[in-house]
């Protein structure tokens, strides 16, 4: 068990009369952290840091940041170990996606610090003669950055990395399911010599979140937001943020489609469809959640997918035995998966293979002839359990991808590449891939969705552009007329 510490103004501090909460592991309910449990006057202090900070950080030159940066990328890689460790404990997740979660996350920094030289402006043509008119990206200020649980490593970096290269100071505010995961990142950025107040970490119990997000939101200091998150939680912030016109990044959930159209290699489609659907036990946004499959395959695709899944193996990822399938977070995820399959097999589903669970190890599980009838088709499911839809042509492949309330990751499968683009094209999505699995992420790419998937994107260029100010400054450089 871990008891941690909030980092403010480079200082190691605990909550405000020494308030604290527990993170248990989700299998065994064994205390696996005990983290600080900030109040809004934390929250204010934090900003207050991170605002004094900005004044020095924001006038540093691309090549400090760069090098702290790639100092960072190092430190967090060294720390491997300790990541494996305090993921399986909070979380119940895989080694092996510790350890994906871990290399994902270096490059991410990696390319943060190659965008230091990239943070760009233009001369824009004036009408007005002698006027040398510029457009400038600059720091927008302290930025709040919030990640989940499920991708930890990843998606806190993404939190803060790409606002640190462009020049803002940045408040990380730990998810309350995985807080010592989370401080293991922010120790890498302190380790690799960050001035203090440039990073701030916090900590908050589940009850307060609420009050310590919007106690941070309403200082004037700070400038823009960034969340990951669930739709329902990510509508809240969109709120918070509403409120005090704050500019926000909205990551949130996914019901991503994998079409498969009837000239698709199946083997190559059922290995994409095995790893999109179960890494992480399918507790990853991009997650496939609904497979999509043309008549003329789809009991050739069946067979072969459904003796895939049931040979994943599952187990308790503290143990040395690998796994694929750790444990979900809680027994939320099983309840709801469990009222998922009842509810399908109730309307005409076929169970192909798993079944429902008792505790949070729960079995790779796949249902056939999924309907619109049943809420599966609907919900996201966000657990290992996954439903294949069977469809006739392009057209209804097509629409039954775009039946749901969510746009973020989908995929099509097919021989003919144009034919398969230009599915591709007609899908509702933020992202989409032409023969690949529905989860993948790059650092320098557009990263978000439409829809119910959130506002904004992460990633590269894009990432610049939702964390910099764009100012337009003209320099008069002749005198100029005045009608009076």
């Amino acid at each position: 068990m871990s008891d941690l510490s909030m980092l403010i103004n480079g200082l190691k501090v605990s909550a405000e009369k020494g308030a604290t909460f527990e993170r248990r592991n989700p299998l065994d309910g064994s205390v696996a952290t005990r983290a600080p449990a900030a109040s809004p006057a934390d929250a204010v202090l934090a900003v207050d840091a991170a605002a004094e900070a900005f004044k020095g950080w924001s006038q540093t030159g691309p090549s400090e940041r760069r090098m702290l940066l790639l100092k960072a990328a190092d430190a967090l890689e060294a720390k491997t170990p300790q990541f494996i460790e305090a993921v399986a404990a909070e979380t119940g997740a895989s080694a092996m996606w510790a350890g994906f979660n871990v290399h994902l996350a270096a490059g991410m920094i990696r390319e943060a610090a190659s965008l230091t030289t990239q943070i760009s402006g233009e001369v824009i043509p004036s009408d007005v003669p002698g006027s040398l008119a510029m457009g400038l990206r600059q720091p927008a200020g302290v930025v709040l950055g919030i990640a989940p649980w499920n991708a930890p490593i990843i998606l806190g970096v993404r939190a803060i990395a790409t606002p640190l290269a462009c020049g803002n100071t940045v408040i990380f505010k730990g998810s309350e399911n995985c807080p010592h995961t989370h401080q293991l990142i922010v120790e890498a950025f302190q380790e690799a010599g960050f001035p203090p107040g440039v990073l701030n970490y916090l900590t908050n119990a589940p009850a307060d979140a609420g009050a310590v997000v919007e106690a941070i939101v309403a200082h004037p200091a700070v400038r823009r937001v960034n969340f990951t998150g669930s739709t329902k939680v990510g509508k809240l912030m969109a709120m918070t943020c509403a409120k005090y016109l704050k500019p926000v990044v909205l990551e949130l959930g996914g019901k991503a489609p994998l079409v498969i159209l009837d000239d698709a290699n199946i083997t190559d489609a059922v290995n994409a469809a095995a790893f999109g659907s179960f890494a992480n036990s399918g507790q990853i946004c991009m997650s496939t959640e609904r497979i999509i499959v043309d008549q003329a395959i789809a009991d050739a695709f069946v067979k072969q997918f459904a003796a895939k899944a049931s040979a994943l193996p599952v187990g308790d990822p503290r143990l040395p035995a690998p796994v694929v399938l750790g444990s979900v977070i809680g027994m939320g995820t099983v309840e709801h998966c469990n009222a998922l399959i009842d509810d399908a097999l109730a309307l005409g589903a076929k169970l192909l293979c798993g079944a429902k669970a008792t505790n949070t190890l729960m079995p790779a599980t796949v249902l056939d002839h999924v309907t619109p009838a049943m809420r599966i088709y609907h919900e996201e499911t966000f657990g290992p359990v996954k439903c294949i839809v069977r469809v006739s042509g392009v057209d209804e492949a097509v629409a039954c991808a775009n039946d749901n309330a969510y746009g973020l990751s989908a995929a099509v499968f097919g021989g003919d590449i144009a034919r398969a683009f230009n599915v591709a094209r007609r899908i509702d999505s933020g992202i989409c891939h032409v023969n690949g699995p529905t989860v993948h992420d790059e650092a320098q790419m557009p990263f978000g969705g439409v829809k119910g998937s959130g506002l904004g994107r992460f990633g590269g260029k894009a990432g610049v552009a939702e964390f910099t100010e764009l100012r337009w400054i003209t320099i008069q450089t002749t005198p100029r007329h005045y009608p009076f």
